[in-house]
């Protein structure tokens, strides 16, 4: 079997949780078919083709990605089964699949009717993305959703789309790569006290990953608690007069909080992770949440909102602790004030109980070992490509 992976993001260029998925699925899948090629943007990179995102030139970044895509399609080799990661391919799959004649697999790391704060980022791009999306998704032979909490999601987004035709293959961690890393340099760089409990996030500062309320929650952590934020820069300027001022407002009122706004290379995190009491992950919206899976494949217990796939990685009160959150409810000022209370309770109940903690992190660790291997992934992975091709194969017969 030949495959073609289309992706924005690849090693060593990655920014979130699909490019890692790529990165990580790609050397596993090699080991069960023939070939795997992939197909990428930006700059030029060792293991993919690169096509830049910069045509038409002076046009909305949505329609430059849609000239990266043409590029992208024409670029892929004779193969059996195209397989999509994102939006930003989706109109590179649907075209390379018609012009093939060979079934789509697309990964539905999120959905664009369910983030339509991407209004702000895309502007009117955000049409171009979910046409482009809603196409793909409905031409496709198969969909993988990341975690069973998505198959409602993508009926509910896309009625068109057959459930015969939704695979359920969730995403995964290398047990290898993410593991206690005892050495102190890294940590100790960042000039945070390491007799004293640690409350680490890592991810992008956007509506999606919920950082505000972390902050705003961060007033109600006990006085010895810092707060270590390992977080790039803003995606709009709404979001970054927003955060700045969040996070001005905590650095007045208490000592102890840390900005890393350079992205650290992924060893110098799992070290940061080691030595954390705490991962916070108060995300919106979280199909999955591969950065959970790596905070408790260090050994670090997790307190986390209780959206999407999060319930399906993080066991309430085994693995760390969970916070209900109702996306319908984010314009309700009482909802909201309440949710970032619960949210500092549960982190001080860890941050209070060192045993707690070596418990629910150790229990994490073990999880991941057992129920998400990606190599358990890839093979389920192939599995899907098969009923693709068969799907692709009977739709000609009709």
């Amino acid at each position: 079997m030949r495959v073609s992976i289309l992706t924005r993001e690849y090693p060593p260029f990655i920014y979130g949780g699909a490019g890692v998925h790529v990165g990580q699925l790609v050397p596993q899948l090699r080991k069960f078919t023939d070939s795997v090629d992939v197909q990428c943007m930006g700059a030029e990179r060792e293991g993919a083709t690169a096509h830049a995102e910069d045509w038409p030139e002076g046009a909305n970044a949505a329609i430059r990605t849609i000239g990266a895509d043409v590029s992208m399609a024409a670029a892929i080799p004779e193969v059996d089964v195209i397989h999509g990661h994102t939006w930003y391919v989706a109109f590179a799959g649907l075209l390379a699949s018609v012009y093939q004649d060979k079934p789509l697999v697309v990964t539905a790391h999120s959905l664009e009717p369910d983030r339509p704060w991407k209004v702000e980022q895309l502007g009117g791009g955000y049409h171009v993305s979910s046409w482009a999306e809603k196409t793909a998704y409905e031409h496709a032979s198969a969909v993988i959703a990341v975690s069973e909490a998505m198959v409602p999601a993508i009926r509910n987004a896309y009625p068109n789309v057959d459930p015969a035709r939704i695979h359920v293959v969730k995403n995964g961690i290398d047990p290898e790569e993410f593991k206690p890393d005892h050495d102190t340099d890294v940590i100790e760089g960042l000039g945070v006290d390491l007799s004293k409990p640690i409350v680490t996030f890592v991810g992008r500062i956007t509506r999606q990953k919920g950082l505000i309320h972390l902050v705003r929650a961060a007033q109600d952590f006990d006085p010895d608690t810092q707060v270590l934020l390992l977080a790039g820069a803003p995606d709009t300027p709404e979001i970054a007069a927003e955060f700045d001022k969040a996070f001005a407002d905590l650095n007045a009122t208490r000592s102890g909080v840390t900005w890393v706004q350079e992205m650290l290379p992924r060893s110098s995190v799992r070290q940061v992770l080691t030595h954390s009491t705490v991962f916070a992950c108060p995300s919106i919206y979280e199909p999955l949440g591969i950065v959970n899976l790596e905070a408790m494949a260090c050994e670090l217990p997790v307190v986390a909102s209780a959206v999407g796939g999060i319930p399906e990685v993080v066991v309430d009160g085994e693995t760390g602790l969970l916070v209900p959150y109702d996306p319908a409810k984010e314009k309700d000022a009482a909802f909201i004030e309440n949710f970032e209370k619960t949210f500092a309770e549960k982190i001080n109940t860890i941050t209070r109980d060192p045993e707690l903690a070596e418990r629910m992190g150790k229990a994490g660790r073990e999880r991941c070992i057992a129920e998400f291997s990606w190599e358990k992934i890839a093979q389920e992975t192939v599995g899907v490509y098969e009923a693709a091709i068969r799907t692709h194969e009977e739709s000609k017969k009709k």
